[in-house]
Order: structure tokens, then sequence, then C-alpha cells
């Protein structure tokens, strides 16, 4: 833990501090609980980043944090020797974006190494395109991704076009955290990093050739061209990255009533409309269903604001509403359709694979059953999936169909190596106008798919406590789950126990213990009777630790009674 007050007075007193940020500090004299609260640590370098409340302070994201970070992601480029390949930028719609995104650049400059930045605003899978198509080395998003307005946040990729994965994280978190004084941080001016040729913008071929990337996925152009006129979609970017894409490939596509939500239209860091800029937040679509109703729309789709995850709700055709969709719907709503599609037309690859997170329904398991597809699961957070792709590849095993996690994230194809709403958006518009032509709703194809495959049915329960004294909370929490593993949940028995830190799989039946052949994370999960499962997890970004769980069901309504039965047992057995 930092000297808070000391530290406090340096950034008050140095003039490498600009003369606002000191201003900004030196107003909060007095309020010492603000004052530790900025500067008792280092805003944590972890492995998917930064992310943090925009401010002054060594724990806040500022210009400040910023190039000390990006200055250890050069300091590791440099020892790669792939300086010359570059680094490609992306930012979204929060505030300071742009201004974040540029001094990552000239930091990356002053270091003799290239960075090519998007013009403006752009998707985060645009991004992982970009890192690709460019031959970059690294790439560098700026995004809070769907947390509220005050936050925002620098995510790292590497070649691969995927988040960094172990062991190159912690590599590169050691590069930054050796980074101890901002004397050691590079960095110079824009106009002179242009003329060194250092300083690239990047233009719309980069566009224009992931555009051509999401067509080539599309499985039956002539339905859209057939539903055109019928179909009726209404959209919401949040107002963040997606709104300029999303509409650009679906009007290529054909889709000619597309209602974009006016007041969510364009960028605003404030998220005016919106109370928390997320698609798994029923509020978020009040506008959005208002325009839905006016139009009379077949589905309503929201994108977050660096449009990496989407949200659907979709028409009941028996009572007119709409139905809300999880992240586990919707994801395994495109998978179904693409691989009964794919196999139906002979267009699935060898080996075909499909890859979901340990924490993403099982409902995945006999649908991939069902089209011979393999099945791979990895840690939950989507950079795991970027990298089977990768191994994939590498090892010449599997070919990558679809991957999906339960937080609102997939990905089809493998243009992209991160959760890619763009590609989701216009795979679900497919789905639906393929729905259209049988004369069904894309509510009424997910009742297909529990009927023939069951009703699965999963929950998800957070529970927030900031600060320290919340840290360590979470912290006792995880200790005493696995030191004294529960031997049931809701009556249901625990069948086998995984404990992702240690790389231990424990059949509780026999006492034989095998390994999860994952990479260590601090996760456990609990594998129980009837298809049922919990798990519980830290969040690696936020001050929270999640409880996930999942069951199988005879019906809607019994799915529903048995997840929130099962939610209230694991609820009632940490809080006891």
């Amino acid at each position: 833990m930092l000297d808070f007050m000391k530290e406090y007075e340096s950034w008050c007193n140095d003039s490498y501090f600009d003369e606002n940020t000191r201003n900004e500090l030196i107003a909060l004299k007095g309020n010492d609980a603000e004052i530790e609260d900025r500067f008792y640590r280092e805003l944590e370098f972890g492995t998917g980043g930064l992310r943090g409340v925009i401010g002054a302070g060594t724990n806040r994201i500022n210009i400040y944090t910023v190039r000390k970070a990006t200055q250890g992601l050069a300091n590791y480029i440099l020892k790669q020797g792939t300086e010359e390949k570059g680094v490609a930028i992306a930012y979204d719609s929060r505030f300071m974006s742009k201004e974040f995104a540029d001094e990552a650049a000239l930091c990356l400059n002053a270091n003799g190494i290239k960075a090519y930045v998007f013009p403006n605003l752009h998707p985060t899978p645009m991004l992982s395109y970009a890192v690709r198509y460019l031959g970059c080395t690294a790439g560098i998003v700026i995004t809070a991704s769907h947390n509220p307005p005050e936050y925002n946040g620098y995510k790292v990729y590497w070649e691969d076009g995927a988040q960094i994965t172990a062991p190159r994280d912690k590599e590169i978190i050691s590069e930054v955290l050796a980074v101890k004084s901002y004397d050691d941080v590079k960095s110079i001016g824009k106009e002179d990093a242009i003329s060194k040729r250092l300083y690239f913008v990047i233009d719309e071929e980069l566009d224009d050739a992931y555009m051509d990337e999401l067509k080539k996925l599309i499985i039956h152009p002539e339905v859209i061209k057939e539903v055109a006129d019928d179909i009726r979609i209404v959209y919401s970017p949040f107002n963040g990255t997606g709104n300029i894409p999303v509409r650009r490939i679906l009007d290529e596509l054909g889709f000619k009533h597309v209602y974009v939500v006016k007041e969510q239209e364009l960028p605003d860091p404030k998220f005016t409309t919106l109370e928390y800029p997320n698609p798994e937040d029923a509020k978020a679509f009040d506008l959005a269903l208002k325009l839905a109703r006016v139009k009379d729309a077949d589905i309503v789709l929201a994108t977050d604001p660096d449009a990496d995850r989407l949200g659907i709700y979709a028409k009941d055709s028996k009572t007119g509403d709409y139905i809300p969709f999880t992240g586990n719907m919707s994801g395994m709503l495109i998978a179904e359709y693409i691989l009964r599609e794919r196999t139906l037309n002979n267009t699935m690859p060898k080996n075909p694979a499909l890859v979901k997170t340990i924490v993403t329904t099982n409902l995945a398991d006999p649908i991939a059953k069902e089209y011979n597809t393999s099945l791979i699961e990895v840690l939950t957070g989507f950079k795991y999936i970027g990298e089977q792709i990768k191994w994939f590849i590498e090892r010449d095993t599997y070919n990558y169909v679809f991957g999906l996690e339960e937080s609102y994230g997939c990905l089809a194809g493998t243009h992209a190596r991160d959760k890619d709403a763009v590609v989701a958006v216009m795979c679900l518009c497919e789905v639906a106008a393929f729905c259209k032509k049988q004369g069904i709703t894309v509510w009424d194809q997910m009742l297909k798919i529990y009927e023939k495959y069951g009703y699965y049915k999963e929950g998800i329960h957070t529970i927030t406590m900031k600060g320290i004294e919340g840290a360590s909370k979470i912290q006792a929490i995880m200790d005493n789950l696995r030191n004294n593993p529960p031997k049931e949940f809701d009556g249901l028995k625990v069948k086998e126990f995984r404990d992702y830190k240690l790389g231990t799989v424990t059949d509780i039946e026999t006492g034989k213990v095998s390994k999860t052949e994952l990479p260590e994370s601090n996760v456990l999960y609990f594998n129980l009777e009837n298809d049922s499962w919990c798990c519980v997890r830290p969040s690696g970004t936020e001050p929270k630790i999640k409880f996930y769980m999942g069951i199988k069901g005879d019906s809607l309504e019994d799915a529903e009674k048995r997840i929130d039965s099962l939610k209230n047992a694991v609820i009632s057995s940490v809080e006891n």
C-alpha cells in the first residue's frame, strides 16, 4: 500500500502534472477519505489491462496512469524486438477516450514504436480485426465497456488479435509494475511523431475489409432478400461505437426497416438516457421497446458502448409481448442456427468446434452433440475463446465455428478474436429473417430449441464490496468455500468440485483427484446432480464477487422455479 498522503502531496506540487490535475487535487485538501481512495494504491494493471474511475490520482485512470501502463507495454515490445510491426489503437465514446488513445500512441512513438490509430470511435472487435489486418505486434482499445459513465479502461491485445493470456499477460504486467517513476515515462509531440512516421491514422479500407469478412458468414442471403420488405428491426447503440458499423452491415445485406433509437444514437459519454449502458439491464431497453411497439418490430437489439456485447428482445407471436433473451439464449439461438444450416447445406468444416466458457449454459452440450461438433470449455473471459482459435490453427486440430459466453458475448467466424456484437447483430437478424419466412418469431424458435434439447435456465447473483474492506470480505468468502466446500446446494448433491486455482477436480463419490487442464484462476465450480451446477469467482474488473448457476427443467415454469430455488440456496450458503 502506498503512503497516500505523501503521494497526494507529490502530485499537488510536482510540475510534471498539469495545472488542471493539480487544481483538482488541491480542491480535495481536508477530504482524507477521498485522498486515500485516490492514492492508497496504483490502479491495478490486471490481465485485461486497466479499468477505473476517471480522475487525478494513482488509483484513477488519467493521462499519467495511461502513459505509465503504455511505457511498460513499450518496454515489453522492445524486449520482444517487434517494435517495427507497430500497435493498433481504438477508442470508444467515453470521456477522455480520444485523449487516452493519443497519449498511448505518443508514448509508444517516443519509444520508437509505430502506432496506428483509428480516426474516430470504433468497436472493440474492429480493433481485434485491425491487429491482424495491419500485421501489428499488439493492440490497445480504450473503453470501459458497459461500466457507468465515470469509468474508462485500457485493454491490451497481442498479435493474434486476442486479449493477452498467460504467460504473456503476467510478463507484460511485470513490465508495467517495473515502471516505478513517472520520470521513466516517455512521450513525444504529435506533430513530431507524424513527421518521424511513427503516428499513423487508419484509413477506411480497413472498415471495408471488415465488412467483407462479415458478409462471408451469411448462410442464406436469399432469405434476407425475400423477407427484407416485411421484417422490422429496432436497434440502439447505447450512445456508443456500434451505430455506424451495425447500420452499415444491415443496410448492405438488404434489411430495409431498421429503426434506431434517436436518443441513444449519437455518442454521449454521459449516457444521458441510460442508468447503466449495459444490455443485461432491462431498464436500458425502455426507449427501444417503446419504439418497437410503435413500429411493430420483430426484434429489438442493443449493443453496449464498445459494441462487443449484444442484448435482444423478441416478439411472442401469441401475446405480442417482447421477451428478453439472456446472453445464453441469444448465443445458443445463433449457434444452433449456424450448426444446423451449415450441416444441411454441407458447408460445415471438418472437425468443427463450438467453444464456451465454464459458466455458460449446458444447453451447448446437446446441441453440439446433435451436429457432431466438438465442445471445448474454457475459463471465464472471452480472451480464452480467442486463444483457442489460435491454438486450433497452430495445432491443426479443430475448425472454430462459434464461441459464446454467458455475459452477452459471442463470435461467429475468425475475423476477430474477441466477442463481436456487430457480427452477432448480423447473425441474429439472419436468424430472424429465416424465422420470418417460416411464419414464426425468434421467440417461437427459442421455444422449439427448448422443446427439443431441454429447458435449460441459468442465473447469476452479484455482490458488490468496494474498497479495502470489501476486497478482504471477497477473499474470505472464496477461502471458506475452497476450504469447506458444501456437500449439496438446494438438495442437489455435489458430484464434482473443481478448484481452478489449485487446478484440481475432485470426484466427491470416489475421492479421486484429477487435473482441470485449464490455466490457474481463482474460480470454484460445483457440478451438481440433474444437470445442475454453480460456480463462484471474483470479478476481474470490478469490486464484485459473482455466483453463477444453471439447471435443466421440464418446462419454462419448472425451470424458472428450479433456478430461483437454487439461487436462493447458494446465496443462503454464503450468507450463513
